[in-house]
């Protein structure tokens, strides 16, 4: 690694952080200039704020913390979900001459190449640390990290927090927690998902304390957005396979259920497309085996549920096909993100039946029995307890145990410290009361999430500019790449600039909100308890129920 010690010349003349930042980015990595925002977010972190940072996915995310790790005293740790994606993120340091050393810890390793990358960590200068969020709730893990010493702790992908907090990823939702026990260092929040709502979210669920927001552009011009409307599943069929077939590859299709991904990739493989299915239910070897293929550019397509996706870092890939319709737009974003991160021409197709929302909100369901979870909650005390000796304790299974201490520890009636929960001093039917009111909300927000989605398949106008003021960003004039710009009658331009982007108002019967998106028209609020709400301009005007309270949401100017 360089040497980025100060110099005789430097202490009678300071060098700023900003020149340190490019210099190491230089010398080091072989950046001549750093993107928009990049810099922003690195002198921040050197002055030990918290940093939020919002760019589209192949911005230059990770190069954030790759810099300033090179200048801080101690080891970062990097909390990313994917082992694939670690092991991405591990090559891509690796690959720079003088760049930090990285080192990453997972359930992949087996116990001798573990305690190797231990030993590289504590005696052999490793300082860039790659974990799963499950290795943080590992007592000797944090016990080890802590006395060693963290100088950054970086959530990679950490709108996983909140977009899937209640049952996947769940204990990225104790990462504040962890934060405390490895001596309150900054963290850095990378995602390249962040709407207002979700950045809120980040920010309440990681307890970030008053961070610096980096939010970029989430316009990826290069990507053609269609929707195609079908009437039968027969007829999605046909016209799915017909498109992939002509479109150029590599590329992924994204399906709904295990049992798709093997179909699909069974007719496409009949078409004479090398085509490969991939499903969570896959073995590790299996799957990684996929990945490594994909990348080494094997197969034409990838047939996949979502488990497919975090750890790919190909730029090639030429479109993104979904079969099934996504959750929710912050999904679809980063799911169609996939494609085109060389900054060539990518297709992203969505195939559209109404009756596909219908299997959405049934996902949409956060609910736990109320016996169930006056069971967890009764089980605990105020020494925490791991999830393994309650699961052990009440013979639960770990998806269900883990969904009602979620939905317990957001209702505010338990607390996590970082190796464990623990009950609040509220009663057991004050606990179960709250977790179905947290429930409830949760379940409004994503079936509206849900319609949300209906909305962008179903818009008149402009996909992009929809999809955008979802994100939270205005664009001005319609994109020109979207199939309804193919029509000038669908051409559409921004709304009524007295309702800004991202302005909160307050509903006489929804409660407060932010406002998502400006049509001519109407607008389209999220209120924080019921969801996402279309309203008409002309009827907010007589009925007077909507009232503007300014802006719910901050940015912090890019340093170009």
């Amino acid at each position: 690694m360089a040497d980025h010690s100060v110099s005789p010349d430097e202490m009678v003349a300071p060098v700023s952080d900003g020149e340190r930042l490019r210099r190491v980015a230089r010398e080091d990595f072989g950046w001549e200039h750093l993107r928009p925002g990049q810099l922003e977010a690195m002198t921040a972190l050197l002055a030990g704020r918290d940093v939020l940072v919002g760019m589209p996915t192949g911005s230059g995310k990770s190069a954030i913390y790759q810099v300033t790790a090179a200048l801080a005293d101690s080891i970062t740790v990097v909390v990313s979900p994917l082992i694939a994606l670690q092991r991405d993120q591990v090559a891509g340091i690796v690959g720079a001459d003088d760049a930090p050393i990285p080192v990453a810890v997972n359930s992949a390793l087996g116990a001798v190449r573990t305690a190797r990358a231990w030993d590289d960590i504590v005696h052999h200068g490793a300082e860039c640390v790659f974990l799963a969020p499950e290795q943080l709730t590992k007592d000797d893990v944090l016990e080890r990290l802590r006395c060693i010493g963290v100088s950054l702790l970086v959530v990679d992908e950490a709108h996983c927090a909140c977009s899937w907090g209640l049952d996947f990823r769940p204990d990225y939702l104790r990462l504040g927690a962890v934060r405390d026990r490895l001596g309150h260092p900054p963290i850095l929040a990378l995602t390249a998902t962040a709407s207002p709502p979700v950045r809120r979210a980040i920010i309440d669920l990681l307890r970030l304390d008053d961070p610096v927001v980096v939010m970029r552009g989430f316009d990826r011009s290069n990507i053609r957005l269609e929707v195609t409307r079908c009437v039968r599943s027969a007829d999605k069929r046909r016209a799915l396979l017909g498109r992939v077939s002509a479109l150029d590859t590599p590329g992924l299709v994204y399906v709904a259920t295990r049992k798709d991904t093997l179909r699909y990739s069974a007719w496409l493989t009949d078409r004479g497309m090398r085509a490969v299915a991939y499903h969570g239910g896959m073995r590790a070897a299996e799957r990684s085996t996929i990945h490594d293929g994909f990348r080494g550019d094997r197969y034409d397509v990838v047939v996949a549920t979502s488990a497919f996706g975090l750890g790919i870092d190909k730029p090639g890939v030429r479109f993104v096909v979904h079969e099934a319709i996504s959750q929710s737009l912050d999904e679809y974003y980063q799911e169609i993100g996939r494609a085109g991160r060389d900054g060539a021409p990518a297709t992203a197709v969505l195939f559209y039946r109404p009756e596909d929302l219908a299997l959405r909100q049934f996902f949409a369901v956060h609910r736990a029995h109320p016996d169930l979870r006056r069971k967890v909650y009764c089980a605990l005390g105020s020494t925490p307890a791991s999830a393994r000796r309650l699961r052990a304790v009440l013979n639960l299974r770990n998806r269900t145990l883990i969904s009602a201490l979620n939905l317990l520890e957001r209702a505010g009636a338990v607390g996590s410290a970082g190796t464990g929960s623990t009950a609040t001093s509220t009663s057991a039917e004050a606990a179960v009361e709250a977790a179905l009111h947290v429930a409830e909300v949760a379940e409004r927000l994503d079936r509206s999430r849900t319609e949300m989605m209906r909305a962008y398949a179903e818009t008149p106008h402009c996909r992009r500019q929809f999809l955008l003021g979802y994100l939270g960003e205005q664009l001005e004039v319609p994109c020109g790449n979207c199939d309804r710009c193919d029509s000038p009658s669908a051409m559409w331009s921004a709304g009524d600039p007295a309702f800004p982007l991202g302005g909160a108002v307050r509903h006489a019967v929804w409660g407060d909100g932010t406002i998502m998106r400006v049509d001519t028209d109407r607008i389209t609020v999220l209120f924080d308890e019921y969801g996402y709400h279309t309203l008409s301009l002309d009827a907010l005007d007589r009925s007077g129920v909507l009232q503007q309270l300014g802006s719910r949401d901050t940015h912090v100017p890019a340093d170009s």
